[in-house]
């Protein structure tokens, strides 16, 4: 399974596509900031090498996505790279993961339902965490009966979060999944989205 998604040029950066100088710039921030939001989480704090781990990271980033061929989109937020990334990821769902689901703590009930071309899906909103050293974040999950569909996005102000929720639902309702035609199907056959 692989995703695409029409990801406005206006708001967001593509990551995925991005090899060599095309978005250097804009990867290495969003590597930075997730860096810098895990740091704080564990309560260490920056390293002198971390601008070299997040440089070396950003060159190998796009080459890990492109080999991941379409099961991962990550995008960061042109205007500031260091305020919003967002990764949508395709994975299957064995029992392993359904039952990673179900044991999720009790904060990640709290969904609301959010239907795109993907189905009906479920949005979870965290812009205050329990813990001050997490960063916000939004979650967007699709159950397509096979794969989980997921788009993640982690905001590095807490206070800027609710300005980017509109853009992060559009983003959202542009993903879809893209399915490989085989050559020789019946002419009569016609795909449409789920929805």
């Amino acid at each position: 399974m692989r995703l695409t998604a029409d990801a406005d040029p206006r708001l967001w950066i593509p990551v995925t596509d991005s090899l060599g100088w095309r978005g250097r710039r804009h990867r290495k921030a969003a590597i930075r900031m997730l860096l810098g939001q895990v740091n704080a989480a564990v309560g260490a704090t920056e390293r002198p090498g971390s601008r070299l781990g997040a440089w070396a990271m950003s060159q190998a980033a796009p080459v890990l996505m492109k080999r991941a061929d379409g099961r991962v989109l990550a995008w960061t937020w042109k205007a500031e790279p260091e305020l919003v990334v967002a990764m949508a990821t395709a994975q299957e769902l064995t029992p392993q993961v359904r039952i990673a689901r179900a044991s999720m703590p009790m904060e990640y009930d709290d969904t609301q339902t959010f239907r795109t071309a993907l189905g009906a899906g479920e949005k979870l909103v965290v812009p205050l965490p329990p813990s001050a050293a997490s960063p916000p974040f939004a979650t967007y999950t699709w159950d397509t009966g096979t794969h989980l569909v997921t788009l993640t996005a982690v905001c590095s102000e807490r206070e800027r979060f609710g300005t980017v929720i509109g853009a992060l639902d559009d983003l959202a309702r542009s993903i879809r999944i893209a399915d490989d035609l085989t050559g020789g199907e019946s002419p009569q056959v016609l795909r449409l989205d789920p929805a």
